[in-house]
């Protein structure tokens, strides 16, 4: 049942369009499964979603020949220099959709289709479970600071009053200095009033809470 409908070296018209009926019928369960858990743009779940007929082509050029494989391969790692950072879900989504990609262009479509089936299944219902639910009173602040004003205790006693602890996970001190924690809140209700008394502490400068890292912090 999961073995490769390609059988012969010469492909024909039929295989290529079982192919590519099959990787396109596996975008769009990837991409629309990925839509009902997650918030992504429209181009993105369009990519989603034609990216396994892309690279079933790309596979299916290159035919078993070493040298175009490296020379594709080649190719497609320049994409990455085009793209911007996304969620780690995101790319994990891609990884499955080049999966089943490649799963149709050796002609594996029953298993491409089983692949995209049920892990498709699975992101829904552990999404819908909360098992990995993101604890709401944690954050990521980033505080902008003056150069003259001493980081190190300035903002101890509010991360005290308000917060069960702080990690300071990395410092700038060039121009304006940035300081970036990690922090658990007492209270999320009591949220803005701990920002307020750290505008209030270093000069009314920028503040930022979020629950998501930071691009650029190390965790």
């Amino acid at each position: 049942m999961f073995g490769t409908i390609l059988t012969e070296s010469q492909l024909t018209v039929s295989e290529i369009g079982i192919c590519a009926a099959c990787a396109l019928i596996c975008g769009m369960i990837i991409s629309l499964s990925y839509k009902a858990i997650s918030t992504s743009s429209k181009s993105f779940l369009l990519t989603t979603a034609i990216l396994p007929v892309i690279v079933m082509m790309v596979i299916m050029m290159v035919n078993g020949n070493l040298g175009v494989g490296v020379a594709v391969a080649g190719s497609f790692s320049l994409v990455r220099f085009r793209s911007l950072p996304g969620k780690a879900s995101d790319i994990a989504v891609v990884f499955l959709s080049m999966a089943a990609g490649l799963a149709c262009g050796t002609g594996y479509v029953f298993y491409a289709a089983a692949l995209s089936t049920v892990i498709s299944l699975v992101l829904i219902v552990l999404n819908s479970s909360g098992l990995f639910r993101q604890d709401p009173s944690h954050r990521y602040v980033t505080i902008m600071i003056p150069e003259d004003l001493d980081y190190a205790e300035a903002f101890a006693d509010i991360f005290k009053k308000y917060t069960y602890g702080a990690s300071l996970n990395s410092m700038k001190t060039v121009n304006l200095g940035e300081l970036r924690y990690e922090l658990q809140l007492r209270d999320s209700s009591s949220e803005k009033a701990m920002l307020d008394e750290i505008r209030t502490r270093n000069g009314n400068l920028t503040v930022t809470s979020s629950l998501m890292a930071p691009i650029g912090t190390e965790l």
